[in-house]
């Protein structure tokens, strides 16, 4: 009978595994795995029970830092990774007291704000210094406006 037992407890844990986006029960199916075993090889109930509970435990402390390091992954680059440090050309007067400015760079146009508070003016040349959401804060280019 034991052995129905733990065959349905392998198959329920797996579903539950399978059914859901993390590691949730994974560690259940190897000890069920395990007390199958023993049930195969006529162990006392409690001493599966034990295995049970003990190769899901072995299971979870010896994965656990793995799952840890494979959820973390790696960083995505955004367009924040994009942009910083890069030169834009102001396309609408940049003024932080009236809430205007924009500017192009990277082939796309966003809002923008000056970084120090100064008025940038249209057709300025800028460096994008920080993003906050999807504004960018801008500072004058001094290096290629000289050249300009």
């Amino acid at each position: 009978m034991m052995i129905w037992i733990w065959l349905g407890g392998i198959v329920l844990f797996g579903v539950v595994e399978a059914a859901t986006a993390g590691l949730v029960s994974i560690w259940f199916v190897a000890g069920a795995v395990a007390a199958l075993i023993a049930a195969i090889l006529n162990v006392s109930i409690g001493v599966q029970f034990a295995i049970f509970l003990a190769v899901s435990a072995v299971a979870l402390a010896a994965t656990r830092p793995l799952v840890r390091k494979l959820k973390a992954g790696k960083p995505v680059p955004t367009n924040l990774d994009r942009v910083i440090g890069l030169t834009g050309k102001v396309t609408e007067t940049v003024d932080n007291e009236n809430a205007t400015g924009a500017v192009y760079v990277d082939g796309k146009t966003w809002t923008a704000r000056s970084a120090d508070g100064t008025v940038l003016l249209e057709g300025s040349l800028v460096t994008i210094a920080k993003m906050e959401g999807v504004k960018l804060f801008v500072e004058k280019n001094k290096i290629l406006e000289g050249i300009k």
